[in-house]
């Protein structure tokens, strides 16, 4: 009977003005017995004054006061500093003595939160409006129903009307008759929230009547197509998210193994002196640009690459240059540069990770599907990753160095017979590879913790890239990256992110065995 009495007292708030605030409401919302304070709730909801949401928005978060028999029984809300009667909204100072907080349980907690999203159903803003919603579909009460049907009549909007529905037929479920109930199931069917689906299994486990134990069944099988579809394309976007970083930190090695054959196993330090570049951008600007923080990445993106590529260069000059055809040795000497890099930086930083931090417009996600949001830090890596590809095409394909690289890749004697400097091809070559090497960290730094270690984790990957989409093939290491890393996504999410890793390795494997030159093989008068 009291939830009916409630409901009541809700629908009131759509019929009828706003008014002053009920003092006796308020009173006994802070003296009275736990019975008293459910009905003051249900007033202060069905006056649809304003003030009722501060009141009980500051009950919920401990913020109402009582000052006592001494003080006339005044109600307060204490915010620091600032004390005002909840009443009047009047200024009160200083507080009065005495002063007791308003403690409540489990129970008006509930009431609260309920009557909350009540008041903001009836809200002009349709943001606050559709925030009500999503908190009334993760459980309303049973007298909200003609509350929810009458903001149901009045909503124009489809998503929030959409959730409206889905609303008013989970409480008619619960308390409807048979004949709405399986009406209720009939329109859950459209659902893909994982929330009705448990609602319909507790349905199908409780239930004794078969006519709605079927509709319960049937409506269950399409929620659970919706919710396994929406676990696909979340596992998809996982995937691409994925194969964009092995992408990019796969580019630069495509380059300096193709061209040159040298195994680099320096590659993975590579990326990791663009993320600490990028760090060390995020700090001057923190430092001496406070107001413009956001854009440090816009200035993080070209300091990582020359960071990058300028090492790439020296260490071509200095050392790989006295070891091109003696694939041991590069390999040994790459392995030790990469240690003597590693703690260089442990030098220079420290041995713990470092954190650098989003840029706002890379906060937070959009909610593309039903319980599938998408972060927009991984949006961002996705279009950088194909950006910096794009670059790379234009690059090798409109550009004299573009040329000059490309002739050296499928035939180094000809190519330096005609008059192509390959000494200095193989510099810039590697120096462009290192540089995109550097772009790679600059885009890792946004999804995690930044360190010394962090170049091994890709560097296997790397290699596992380029050798499966074919050596100096471009468009084999886009399709490579992008296959490695929906199958590993999809590995995962059946046995684990290791056994993922030893499958996807053990293809691999099997994989260059039967086909050494990889998806797409390299085409030229020096393989024939």
């Amino acid at each position: 009977m009291r939830g009916w009495i409630l409901a009541a007292l809700l629908l009131a708030a759509f019929a009828r003005p706003a008014t002053a605030l009920d003092r006796a409401a308020v009173e006994k919302l802070a003296y009275g017995d736990s019975e008293e304070r459910i009905a003051a709730i249900a007033a202060l909801v069905a006056e649809g004054d304003p003030r009722a949401v501060t009141v009980l928005r500051a009950l919920a978060e401990g913020e109402l006061k009582a000052a006592g028999e001494q003080a006339g029984r005044r109600v307060l809300i204490v915010k620091g500093d600032e004390v005002t009667d909840a009443i009047t909204d009047e200024k009160v100072s200083p507080l009065p003595a005495g002063t007791e907080d308003v403690r409540i349980n489990n129970r008006l907690r509930g009431a609260v939160q309920g009557a909350l999203a009540a008041l903001k159903l009836v809200s002009s803003d349709r943001a606050t409006r559709f925030a009500a919603v999503k908190e009334l579909a993760g459980g309303a009460e049973d007298a909200m129903l003609p509350l929810v049907r009458k903001a149901l009549d009045k909503e124009d909007d489809p998503a929030i009307k959409t959730l409206l529905v889905q609303i008013a037929a989970t409480l008619e479920l619960k308390s409807g008759t048979k004949e709405s109930r399986i009406a209720a199931i009939r329109t859950l069917a459209d659902s893909s929230n994982s929330n009705v689906k448990m609602l319909l299994l507790s349905v199908l486990e409780n239930e004794e009547d078969e006519d709605v134990r079927f509709a319960a069944r049937t409506s269950l099988d399409q929620v659970e197509e919706r919710l396994a579809w929406n676990q696909r394309a979340g596992l998809a976007f996982a995937g691409v998210s994925l194969g964009s970083i092995l992408l990019l930190a796969a580019l630069g090695l495509a380059i300096t193994y193709g061209v040159m054959g040298v195994i680099n196993m320096a590659h993975g330090e590579l990326i990791m002196i663009g993320a600490y570049a990028t760090y060390v951008v995020q700090n001057l600007f923190r430092a001496h640009l406070p107001g413009a923080f956001d854009w440090y990445l816009a200035c993080a993106v070209p300091v990582s690459f020359l960071a990058a590529a300028a090492v790439g260069v020296f260490l071509e000059r200095t050392v790989i240059r006295w070891l091109y055809g003696r694939p041991l040795e590069t390999l040994l000497a790459t392995w030790g540069i990469s240690l003597m890099l590693i703690q260089g930086v442990r030098s220079l930083f420290g041995a713990q990770n470092v954190q650098v931090e989003n840029p706002a417009f890379m906060s937070g996600g959009i909610e593309a599907l039903t319980d599938v949001v998408l972060p927009w830090s991984r949006i961002v890596i996705i279009g950088f990753a194909f950006a910096v590809l794009a670059g790379m095409w234009l690059m090798l394909t409109r550009t004299r160095l573009g040329l000059y690289v490309r002739g050296v890749t499928q035939n180094r004697a000809m190519a330096s017979c005609v008059g192509v400097p390959t000494g200095r091809v193989d510099m810039w070559a590697f120096g462009l590879g290192s540089g995109i090497a550097g772009l790679a960290g600059c885009a890792l730094s946004q999804i995690g913790n930044v360190g010394p270690d962090l170049g091994q984790s890709y560097i296997v990957d790397s290699f596992m890239v380029v050798v499966f989409g074919g050596v100096g093939q471009l468009a084999g290491a886009v399709y490579a990256a992008l296959i490695l890393g929906l199958v590993n996504k999809v590995l995962e999410s059946w046995s684990g992110a290791v056994i993922a890793k030893i499958v996807v390795l053990v293809f691999i494997i099997f994989f260059i065995q039967r086909r050494p030159q990889g998806m797409f093989a390299l085409r030229g008068r020096a393989l024939d």
